[in-house]
């Protein structure tokens, strides 16, 4: 008579759109989160929900054995935003679904009351500074907000200046709230190679010494900042932006470019290939990410793995992902963030102090310490299934 060992399981659906689609910083953490759950626990089952699975990571989650995916079919296909919202609540029943997770910042409609429901809020930019968002994207954001805030049981915070927003601009009461911190890709938590050092400087013709800036080219993220501090620094220094354009704030950084006179020495890269990303940090003298605000601020700790000092803004939740590890200034005064980059740029023995504070600091964040936290999170929502 064969034996069977029972295993107790949970099955975890995940809202995968930004998995299988964003090359940055929501898909990252979606990712991370994802297979960090598979690999490091084997009593996980996950089920990923996408309208598209297509591209870059069309097959990143095949090689798990624990991971099903699940897209509409028939009809839904030529609907996907409709099934995301509401055709995917037919399927979590027959997949079993314990607990179902949004990842950003919204909930599909009618999921049943027996599935738990978790949603992870980044930040509140759009209620914050609803400036930066058209009338229409304003309005479907702030909708979906609300609702997943209101029927989730639990409202993950990626940081302590998320959850204050959300009591403050969407009332959700504190103890339905988690502080949870995030990490980021588990490429930048690996050795950099001197041959990696190289390659990659080849390829994009870097210069040989460097600030870089990482991030969206668009206006909160400030790099017109960054640029007229880059004027008061040595001429031997130059600035080596990595993102992708947005709207015409992009224009605007071309001109103050041209008025500052440092054509020469600010190098806008637009294609990079993510996996380069650690080696472009690695050869960089500082980074400095000076945005206006950020739920988290993710190039922080980007740059800490990498072994980069870094020049962050001394507002939002910034601080609380650089902690002493970091150098501090007002995003709206490039002189105090020229100072503070003239400070590691000149100080060898600083610089190596923020390295070393930082390979403490990153400790707070590593896929370890978050995969357990979520873990212990769903664990606390629902009882595990036996399953022979």
């Amino acid at each position: 008579m064969q034996n069977f060992i029972a295993i107790r399981i949970m099955i975890i659906g995940f809202d995968a759109k930004r998995a299988f689609q964003n090359q940055t910083g929501l898909g990252n953490y979606s990712r991370m989160l994802i297979c960090g759950m598979a690999q490091q626990h084997q009593d996980v089952r996950s089920f990923l929900y996408a309208p598209v699975m297509s591209g870059d990571f069309k097959s990143y989650f095949s090689g798990y054995a624990n991971i099903s995916t699940r897209q509409p079919s028939g009809i839904d296909r030529y609907f996907p935003n409709l099934w995301r919202s509401i055709g995917v609540t037919a399927h979590l029943k027959g997949d079993k679904v314990d607990i179902f997770h949004g990842l950003s910042h919204e909930l599909p409609h009618g999921i049943p009351h027996s599935i738990k429901k978790v949603v992870t809020m980044h930040d509140l930019i759009v209620w914050r500074y609803p400036q930066y968002y058209s009338p229409f994207d304003r309005l479907v954001h702030r909708i979906k907000q609300r609702h997943a805030c209101r029927v989730a049981d639990v409202v993950v915070a990626i940081s302590h200046q998320t959850k204050q927003d959300l009591v403050e601009f969407l009332h959700v009461p504190e103890q339905k709230i988690r502080v949870l911190y995030q990490s980021c890709d588990d490429i930048f938590w690996q050795p950099i190679s001197d041959e990696q050092r190289a390659e990659v400087r080849e390829t994009y013709k870097l210069p040989e010494r460097y600030i870089v800036c990482v991030g969206s080219i668009e206006e909160r993220k400030n790099q017109i900042a960054v640029v007229k501090a880059l004027a008061e620094l040595p001429d031997d220094v130059h600035l080596v932006i990595v993102g992708h354009p947005h709207g015409s704030y992009h224009n605007s950084l071309i001109s103050t470019v041209k008025r500052l006179g440092v054509v020469e020495r600010v190098h806008i890269v637009t294609n990079a290939d993510f996996y380069d990303f650690p080696a472009i940090y690695a050869n960089a003298l500082a980074s400095a990410y000076v945005s206006q605000f950020e739920g988290f601020g993710i190039p922080i700790l980007e740059a800490m793995c990498c072994d980069v000092p870094v020049v962050t803004s001394n507002i939002s939740s910034m601080p609380e992902a650089g902690g002493d590890a970091a150098l501090y200034a007002d995003p709206n005064d490039p002189h105090a963030i020229a100072e503070q980059l003239r400070r590691i740029i000149g100080d060898s023995q600083l610089r190596q102090q923020l390295v070393e504070k930082g390979r403490q600091q990153r400790t707070k964040f590593s896929p370890e310490r978050v995969i357990a936290d979520f873990y212990n999170l769903y664990s606390s929502l629902c009882p595990k299934k036996e399953e022979n």
